[in-house]
């Protein structure tokens, strides 16, 4: 069964990573994806993915090999021309847009004091990171708006509003969950949901190579590789996984009932039934738990972690 065949779906930063997985995963399910990013044939992606070899059209490969469609565009999503091009093109070509998926890059900044940061270098990276995630928002939201249903998602490292080290390293990640809180607030009324979801640790191309291993070799390598314990490769997922949460959450008639929340992988996992690629059911919550609990149960040095607190008048 496909339950997404017909659906018309946008996965902004495609090119490799979560953004591939997922790509391949709405794939799997039937969907038509547009695989976008600046990572295209004859245009390497730039910054510090300048070097890798992975292109959208490889991306589209691989999602009409799961069972898809896949579309290659090669999209700057901090342009503004180049962001409205496609969703026009889109809105021409099929007339609406049921998914939009972000997986617009990490945050960029030293890891140093706020006060002893340079701040005409971390206000211009930080607006940077966050910018192309409103703007393909805007484009997107009111195809989804006119058709009265839709998805869009936000991936991001944490599942928490906790404290993530780094001013602005911290900084472009909560915005954007608050971003999504409020897109679900303004898109309620249309019945368009809107979500953050947090994968784990992730065997992405990038991290397998640091490790020097592959998608046979690395649990033998999580075993007896003291660099890999250091980070947990025991309890990494594929691209994959966060694929089929997104899939998942797609698919899923009641999704408005889980918009506004900051989600995961694992509890998705959990929640749907679904398994990675090669089988497993990876919880990372837990394993970071279990095996980093100088981490996992640090506490804030305020005392008390980011909550409501009632004040009487």
């Amino acid at each position: 069964m496909k339950p997404l065949e017909g659906r018309i779906a946008v996965v902004a930063g495609a090119t490799r990573g979560a953004g591939r997985g997922i790509a391949r995963m709405l794939g799997e399910a039937g969907a038509t994806v547009w695989c976008t990013g600046r990572g295209a044939a004859g245009s390497p992606s730039g910054g510090r993915h300048a070097e890798r070899p992975e292109t959208v059209e490889e991306t589209a490969r691989m999602v009409d090999e799961a069972g898809g469609r896949g579309i290659a565009v090669r999209v700057d999503h901090a342009i503004a021309a180049e962001v409205a091009a496609l969703f026009a093109r889109i809105r021409d070509e099929h007339g609406r847009l049921d998914v939009l998926v972000n997986v617009l890059g990490t945050p960029q900044a030293e890891w140093k004091p706020f006060w002893e940061l340079k701040i005409e270098d971390e206000l211009p990276a930080w607006e940077a990171y966050v910018r192309p995630h409103v703007l393909t928002a805007w484009h997107a939201a009111p195809l989804m708006v006119e058709q009265g249903r839709g998805l869009i998602a936000t991936i991001q490292e944490s599942h928490t509003l906790n404290f993530f080290g780094g001013m602005f390293y911290d900084l472009g990640p909560l915005v954007l969950k608050r971003v999504m809180y409020n897109l679900a607030e303004e898109l309620a009324p249309h019945g368009v949901a809107a979500v953050a979801v947090a994968p784990g640790f992730m065997r992405t191309e990038e991290v397998l190579a640091s490790f020097g291993a592959t998608e046979e070799s690395w649990a033998r390598m999580a075993e007896t590789s003291e660099q890999a314990k250091e980070f947990g490769l025991a309890g990494s997922e594929t691209p994959c996984f966060v694929g089929r949460a997104i899939a998942a959450l797609a698919a899923d008639p009641e999704v408005i009932r889980k918009s506004g929340r900051i989600l995961s992988s694992w509890a998705l996992s959990e929640a749907y039934g679904f398994t990675d690629v090669d089988g497993r059911r990876p919880n990372w919550g837990r394993y970071f738990s279990e095996n980093f609990p100088q981490y996992a149960h640090a506490q804030p040095k305020t005392g008390s972690r980011w909550e409501l607190v009632e004040v009487p008048a």
